[in-house]
């Protein structure tokens, strides 16, 4: 360990994009204190103590969004800062979703609900509409898994 070397720790955390059953994808355009304007942004949060990613991205997308999916595919776990010890990331793309209940939103900055073909989607992404780095890694291995018909990650959680 390098003595005064600054460490941020922070609980693990998901990022799920969310395809509903029609094909559309469900984002949120919002303000967030560290993002300069506005930002479009998929449902993410921090896992609680001991609870596995999956059920933490079920559990976000519930509360957040009112949605659950019929399918799970799993994008792949990344640290978030490899130089100063910041949480690890799950990413997760949720396929087949459904609304079933009256999102509960625990966020202090405001967001709108919106729905997004895949075009939509893609010139959102490549305009740098998604302001976050893990935002916009979760929508381009997302858009890159169904645009390769790349179903070799196994679903996961139906």
């Amino acid at each position: 360990m390098i003595p005064d070397w600054s460490w941020i720790i922070t609980p693990d955390a998901i990022v799920v994009l969310t395809r509903l059953e029609n094909g559309k994808f469900l984002v949120f355009r919002q303000r967030k204190y560290a993002v300069n304007g506005i930002s479009y942004a998929p449902v993410g949060g921090m896992l609680e103590p001991e609870e596995e990613p999956l059920s933490a991205a079920k559990r976000e997308l519930l509360e957040e969004m009112g949605c659950q999916a019929g399918a799970w595919i799993p994008l792949g776990s990344f640290i978030m800062d490899a130089s100063h010890g910041v949480a690890m990331i799950h990413l997760f793309l949720a396929l087949k979703a459904r609304k079933v209940a009256i999102p509960i939103s625990d966020d202090l900055e405001d967001q709108e609900l919106l729905i997004l073909d895949r075009n939509e989607l893609s010139r959102a992404l490549f305009s740098g509409k998604f302001k976050e780095i893990t935002w916009s890694a979760v929508v381009s291995l997302a858009l890159n898994y169904l645009s390769q018909g790349n179903h070799d990650l196994p679903e996961v959680g139906k």
